[in-house]
């Protein structure tokens, strides 16, 4: 919410909250005297206090008990009393909640909500005909009112709530919500609770407030349990639905990148930091942020064992979980973490007996983490490494049998099914698209590997693959076997994929390859001239399958270029014009 807001809220408050309190103390007097009754409602008071320190908070909106006794103290005391002690207990509250810097506006707003809530109420009890003399009998006319207040206060309270989330938020706020339930459920059975506190107060005096007392505190706090183990419960089951998510075939990118995306839902984080431990040097690197950090967006940096909390977690092997900035600051100093860092939870992640890794969450709110939640994120830690684990070898897995081992570039069984898939897709689409195919073979390769040694052939090998990545950064590059290569130029037509196996062959013979590991006399690295042969075919020119594209640039390779003096290039299209 911005500044100008809360100012508005601070504002109002400062001149509705004293306005109204000092018309309702000048307009309306106590039905019965309160002399002699100061016990009495300072022992009202203590009550509502007390269940005031048991709330239950629903989407962000907390919600306690009080209304019940709030009741009787309204129909015995009248309204001044009433809201005086309402008042007190919603204070009580808002200490219990501790908001911070950033959430004081909620001072404000939630004591006049409550004035203003307890003024509806009021109003149409008397409409209706209410009085503050003693209610004993269920005639309608007594009830009546009673009834009347009773709605009025559950339906103030909840429209004036909304309307404060809008005002807040600047955005259209659902009003049958939980919050909305939960409220009319915990006043539907307390306020019959309080009906019967007025009843017995009639008769027995202040002791009734103790007799009554004891099972509403036991109430509030039954459903204050409830109330978290349900909500324990929810944490569980969404700390279970993402440890599935993680352990699915991802890669080690994916992993982190849900990993981020999801404990930022679970809680409430405003700082993520992942680390990872060099096992070199034993030094933390962060391998993954959400926001900034103090050296910049997204900025990469290391961190010793023992420096700041990530370091002392990687250090010691064991979890921290501080509430507030003062806690950490002074003892550990962080150079990780923004100047407004307040609530923080850091765990180790584990492999195999050693950490491996640190994750640090922060939110900027004070108290924002429960011990329970600290809990949840070393779960989540756990998941994490075994994620990482699998992925890691799911990717190792992947890349053997996709890729070539010496040059790194996908094998031939990759490249059969790519295209296949290719054809396929464009087939269910029901579109047509150029795709061109460059086939190209090593000029008398045999000799390099004779004269030099199998070591330097493997060096042509490797270097003739990395001056195709670099020529082709876009496009599907593959080693079909021995020193036959492959590039798929997706979406290009004959034309172009002329021009660019020409410029291949260009750079394979004008450009000589130097052999480090030869078997000729000397150690001094030598040079060798290579050439190559190259065979181009056209989809939909030149076939209209994918393997057709294949065997078509394999036959302008060989017919074309090899049969024709070697470090050619030929298109499928002029071989069978010959």
């Amino acid at each position: 919410m911005t500044k100008q807001k809360k100012r508005m809220i601070w504002g109002i408050w400062l001149f509705v909250w004293p306005s109204l309190i000092f018309y309702i103390y000048k307009v309306t007097e106590p039905m019965v005297s309160l002399d002699g009754r100061w016990f009495d409602m300072i022992s009202f008071a203590i009550l509502m206090c007390i269940v005031s320190l048991f709330p239950i908070i629903v989407g962000g909106t907390p919600i306690f008990f009080i209304h019940g006794i709030s009741f009787a103290v309204f129909l015995h005391f009248g309204l001044l009393v009433e809201i005086v002690l309402t008042q007190l207990a919603v204070m009580v509250l808002l200490v219990k909640l501790r908001p911070g810097k950033e959430q004081l506006f909620r001072i404000p707003a939630n004591l006049t909500l409550f004035l203003l809530t307890s003024i509806i109420g009021a109003a149409i009890y008397y409409l209706f005909g209410g009085s503050h003399s003693d209610i004993e009998s269920f005639t309608l006319n007594q009830q009546l009112p009673i009834l009347g207040y009773i709605l009025s206060i559950i339906f103030a309270n909840q429209v004036l709530l909304h309307l404060l989330k809008m005002y807040m938020t600047a955005q259209r706020e659902r009003f049958f919500s939980k919050s909305l339930f939960w409220d009319m459920l915990t006043s539907g059975l307390t306020i019959p609770v309080g009906y019967v506190l007025y009843l017995l107060y009639i008769e027995l005096g202040a002791k009734a407030i103790y007799f009554v007392g004891i099972p509403f505190v036991t109430f509030s706090v039954i459903i204050q349990n409830y109330f978290a183990s349900q909500k324990t419960n929810n944490y569980m089951q969404m700390t279970s639905n993402i440890g599935h998510k993680l352990t699915g075939k991802l890669n080690v990118k994916e992993v982190l990148d849900i990993f981020v995306q999801e404990i930022s839902k679970l809680l409430n984080v405003d700082y993520a930091y992942i680390y990872d431990v060099m096992n070199t040097n034993e030094t933390l690197t962060l391998i993954r942020v959400m926001g900034d950090t103090p050296q910049g967006p997204h900025t990469s940096f290391n961190l010793r064992k023992f420096q700041g909390i990530s370091g002392t977690v990687y250090g010691g092997g064991e979890g921290l979980f501080y509430r507030n900035r003062s806690k950490w600051e002074m003892v550990l100093p962080d150079p990780s973490l923004p100047h407004d860092a307040e609530s923080i939870i850091s765990v180790p992640i584990w492999r195999n007996e050693k950490v491996v890794g640190v994750i640090t969450i922060a939110s900027k709110r004070k108290r924002a983490y429960e011990k329970y939640q600290y809990m949840l994120v070393e779960i989540l830690a756990n998941y994490l490494a075994v994620a990482i684990e699998n992925a890691r070898h799911y990717e190792t897995t992947k890349q053997k049998s996709e890729r070539c081992p010496l040059t790194k570039l996908y094998n031939y069984r990759y490249f059969e099914e790519y295209i296949q898939h290719l054809f396929e897709d464009m087939e269910a689409k029901g579109v047509q698209e150029n795709h061109s195919l460059i086939l190209l073979d090593l000029d008398f390769f045999k000799r390099v590997n004779d004269t030099y040694g199998h070591e330097s052939g493997n060096e042509v090998l490797r270097e003739l693959a990395l001056r195709l990545e670099n020529t082709f950064p876009n496009d599907l590059a593959a080693r079909y076997g021995g020193e036959e290569f492959v590039v798929l130029l997706r979406g290009k037509g004959k034309d172009e994929a002329l021009f660019q196996a020409e410029t291949i062959r260009r750079i394979i013979s004008d450009e000589p390859f130097v052999l480090k590991q030869h078997i000729s006399n000397g150690g001094s690295p030598i040079t060798v001239q290579v050439t190559a042969s190259i065979g181009v075919a056209t989809y939909p020119n030149d076939c209209d399958d994918p393997r057709e594209l294949i065997r078509h640039a394999d036959r302008a390779m060989y017919v074309g270029a090899k049969n024709n003096g070697r470090n050619k290039v030929a298109t499928y299209e002029k071989v069978i014009q010959m």
